[in-house]
């Protein structure tokens, strides 16, 4: 059986590229399309498979201003002979045209949070130019159509959390399963907290790290902030000294600063939120905005949950964590983080994959078990 993955955009190895790594260990044979790629910012494992890249790979350096085109730069690609098509969307990647005869699988991360849940707030509150403004707006509404068509050339829809799920049900009317994606809890660590607090994001508005950096800065409290993007010059003017900036880290790094912090931050609303469970896997807990995969993932004894994304919310979880920090259990969160495990993911990711209908063709239907 022929196998194609295709990923929105390889240029870089956040949570979606995780999860690709993981699928391409599921389907060793696998060929990987992708509208851009930049070998150097990608895994080895990533790197060593057969990439095909879109006619819009040479202006990846503008990627984000060239959303209108993605979708013709997707279904350019040829998947004739292809017997499974896996789409991994947050970008777009839903849009390839492939063959009657074939499966087309979906797991998405969301739908394109900027033309459905986020479009509102993309337009009238996050920062942007006027003309930004005004040429996505006019744009939104024609990406909209095309993003709901292209889910009807789907086969089945794998959601990554529940939340996730409800989205897919409200943007395109379809139902999906949930594979939560896989997290490797066996390559993070305890160690003794040195009372920093920590936030591992890429530094966009939705994030909303604004308002936490605020709240950190007036109370005093050290924080260590990873990941870099376009927010991150408005941050650091509104950080104080005790807030450090340590930009785009290595994983070893980054198992580091989990080891030892003493909570991970998330002050936005996470489609399921990997760095929730990377937190867990290293015995810490979690203070994070009650919405999303946030309330899926941080069970009772994992963390502190608040209910809305602002200051005076954010500071009563902290009070509370200085409250209870010394009953907290790492042992009993680094086990709950291995209910996210690469294996777990397998088993349902194939599970689900099991339950899609087959395509009939002259030689025996297609199918995957577990």
């Amino acid at each position: 059986m022929r196998v194609a993955l295709v990923h929105y955009w390889l240029l870089g190895m956040r949570g979606g590229e995780k999860v690709l790594e993981a699928m391409c260990r599921l389907f060793p044979e696998a060929d990987i399309f992708t509208l851009f790629y930049d070998p150097e910012a990608v895994s080895p494992l990533i790197r060593s498979r057969n990439v095909h890249v879109s006619f819009l790979n040479p202006l990846r350096g503008m990627y984000r201003s060239l959303l209108p085109l993605m979708p013709v730069a997707l279904e350019h690609f040829d998947l004739r002979g292809y017997d499974l098509v896996i789409s991994s969307e947050s970008g777009p990647a839903k849009y390839v045209l492939v063959s009657s005869q074939a499966r087309h699988v979906c797991y998405c991360h969301t739908p394109m949070r900027y033309l459905w849940e986020l479009y509102p707030a993309y337009c009238h509150e996050f920062r942007r130019g006027f003309a930004k403004q005004i040429l996505f707006s006019l744009f939104a509404s024609h990406l909209r159509t095309l993003d709901y068509a292209s889910a009807a050339r789907v086969d089945a829809f794998l959601a990554n959390s529940r939340n996730v799920r409800r989205r897919i049900w409200r943007a395109y009317r379809r139902r999906s399963r949930v594979v939560y994606p896989p997290v490797p809890a066996h390559d993070f660590r305890h160690e003794a907290s040195r009372g920093y607090f920590l936030m591992v994001s890429e530094m966009v508005p939705d994030k909303r790290l604004d308002y936490a950096i605020r709240c950190v800065t007036r109370t005093g409290r050290r924080l260590k902030v990873v990941g870099g993007g376009p927010e991150y010059k408005a941050l650091r003017r509104i950080a104080g000294p005790n807030v450090e900036f340590c930009g785009r880290v290595s994983d070893a790094d980054l198992r580091e600063l989990y080891s030892r912090c003493a909570a991970l931050i998330v002050p936005g609303e996470e489609d399921f939120g990997m760095t929730l469970v990377e937190s867990l896997a290293s015995g810490k807990p979690v203070i994070a905005l009650e919405k999303g995969g946030a309330s899926e993932i941080v069970t009772p004894g994992c963390g502190f949950l608040f209910g809305a994304p602002d200051e005076p919310s954010l500071s009563e979880a902290l009070q509370a964590f200085d409250r209870r920090e010394r009953f907290v259990n790492p042992a009993a969160l680094m086990a709950r983080s291995r209910d996210f495990s690469e294996e777990a993911f397998q088993t349902r990711f194939l599970a689900g994959l099991a339950r899609t209908p087959a395509k009939h063709t002259g030689r025996a239907a297609v199918c995957v078990g577990s």
